[in-house]
């Protein structure tokens, strides 16, 4: 298992951040790495999308935490020729009112399991891309949300 995170603030209040974030047609204009989603099916927890990575990849999506206004996570596993069932990411982004400044702390989160110690050791490789990855789309989120 292969752990990220990263946190930030952002200066609206959780209602504003969380109609951004558990909306998944609203994925590619804030998670980097994101080029469409949509929603197959169901609503909050239990929901499924399919996610397509900006390199062509195909991810369905099923969402495994939902506690509106401050929880949302899915498990993606990849489809597809040569997809392998054993590797899966989670993503979970966790909301928290900010009592003392204002706003919004938004925490993301990914979790991955590769298929494979070659694959956890290119994992591991990249891992600070991830991290960028992270801090990009908290970046982009601040600047969706504070818009609303």
């Amino acid at each position: 298992m292969i752990l990220v995170e990263r946190s930030a603030h952002v200066m609206a209040p959780v209602e504003a951040v969380w109609d951004v974030v558990q909306r998944a047609e609203q994925l590619p204009a804030w998670l980097a790495g994101v080029r469409a989603a949509e929603v197959l099916s169901g609503e909050g927890f239990g929901r499924r999308q399919l996610v397509q990575a900006g390199r062509g990849a195909a991810h369905e999506a099923e969402v495994i935490a939902y506690q509106e206004p401050t929880l949302i996570g899915w498990r993606e596993r990849a489809k597809g020729a040569g997809a392998r069932a054993e590797a899966r990411t989670e993503i979970y982004v966790q909301l928290t009112p900010d009592e003392e400044e204002g706003g919004t702390i938004v925490r993301l989160i990914v979790v991955r399991w590769p298929a494979g110690p070659v694959k956890a050791a290119l994992l591991r490789l990249g891992l600070r891309r991830v991290g960028a990855d992270l801090e990009d789309s908290l970046a982009r989120l601040t600047d969706l949300a504070a818009v609303g």
